[in-house]
This record gives C-alpha cells, sequence and structure tokens, in this order.
C-alpha cells in the first residue's frame, strides 16, 4: 500500500510493516494501529490539531461510540474541552472519497447526540468546518479551525 499525500502537513509517524501490512503508533491510543485510507487521514488530521492548532493530546479521543436511534455508532474524533464538554467532531473518509451531502447528513446525525458548536469533515485533500447555534438550530460554514484556548 502506497501511503498517499494529503492536503495536511506531512508528520514524523512511527511506520512499521508486519508481513506487508502497514501500521502506526496511535499516540491517542497508545498501540499500534493498521494504516487503512481513512486511518492515515485520521491520523494526520489529529496531528493537525496537535501541532497546528494547539489542541491538547490529553483532550481528543478517537473512534468514540454514540447510541443514535438505538444503534451503536463511531464518531472519528471527539475533541473536549478542559471542563470535559464536547467542542469539536469531525468524520474522516478515505481520500478516494468524495465529501457530498451524505458526509455532511452523517456528522449532524452525530451531533444530535453530541451538540458541539464546531464540526469539520475531511477525506485528507478537502477539509469544511463549521459552527453550529444550537438554539437557532442554524449553521455557518467557516475557512479554519479556530486556535484551541482554554475556557477563561
Amino acid at each position: 500500500m502506497t501511503l498517499p499525500p494529503l492536503n495536511l502537513p506531512p508528520y514524523p509517524f512511527k511506520i512499521s510493516d508486519e508481513n506487508g501490512q502497514l501500521s502506526l503508533f496511535d499516540e491517542i491510543r497508545k498501540k499500534s494501529i493498521i494504516i487503512t485510507p481513512e486511518e492515515w487521514v485520521r491520523q494526520h488530521f489529529v496531528q493537525y490539531l496537535i501541532r497546528q492548532k494547539n489542541y491538547p493530546r490529553s483532550l481528543i479521543r478517537l473512534e468514540g461510540g454514540l447510541k443514535l436511534n438505538g444503534l451503536q455508532k463511531r464518531t472519528d474524533i471527539v475533541v473536549f474541552n478542559s471542563d470535559g464538554k464536547r467542542i469539536l467532531i469531525v468524520e474522516c473518509k478515505a481520500p478516494s472519497v468524495t465529501i457530498d451531502q451524505k458526509t455532511f447528513d452523517q456528522i449532524a446525525r452525530y451531533n444530535m447526540v453530541h451538540k458541539v458548536s464546531l464540526l469539520a469533515v475531511t477525506n485528507g485533500l478537502q477539509h469544511y468546518y463549521c459552527t453550529i447555534d444550537q438554539e437557532k438550530r442554524a449553521y455557518r460554514f467557516i475557512e479554519d479551525l479556530p486556535v484551541y484556548s482554554k475556557p477563561v
């Protein structure tokens, strides 16, 4: 498997080849993870959050479970603030997956449970960000994710 370049900065991952299966050390989950196209995007985006946007590693959770209409689902990336409140969810897709209305519908459904004010969708090549006003039930696309700042 060739690891495709993404529209995110390159990071010095600890990659190993175990019998032709590439894996990398996931510093959030503290274990070796097989690199699938979606995982490649997820790992890059996590590093982007940590290194470019200053989100503390300790406040990031990967593949967190949630119940939606009685079904068990997984959120790719959930970021919390220092008070333990969810502030951002990220939906990651493989680079070959076109981000379309279905992708936005998926993260919107997840947000019915999480109720965060910031959403991100990425396939590693294209990134979309929006803010959500829960009370007005409205959203607005924004150019970039804000840098993490601790609540005052």
